[in-house]
């Protein structure tokens, strides 16, 4: 959890304030890493296909947009 939170930091955004989203999220990065090696996205579909797949690695390619546009990533783990 210390490398999103400093990643957030970096990124001039925050975790979630609620800690029980954050908790869920981080419990399925990590499953989905012990499971696939890569801390996948849980809110994304994992397709097996390398090159798409790494776009959903998390902090994913998408979360900025949607930072951006609704004041959090898709699956709520950061926010505005």
């Amino acid at each position: 959890m210390k490398n999103y939170e400093a990643y957030a930091d970096e990124e001039g955004i925050r975790l979630n304030p609620n800690k029980v989203i954050v908790e869920a999220v981080i419990r399925r990065l990590v499953h989905n890493e012990n499971i696939y090696g890569c801390a996948y996205c849980p809110c994304r579909k994992v397709t097996g296909k390398k090159a798409e797949d790494k776009k959903i690695i998390c902090p994913c390619i998408f979360h900025r947009d949607e930072i951006r546009e609704k004041g959090h990533c898709h699956c709520m783990l950061f926010v505005r």
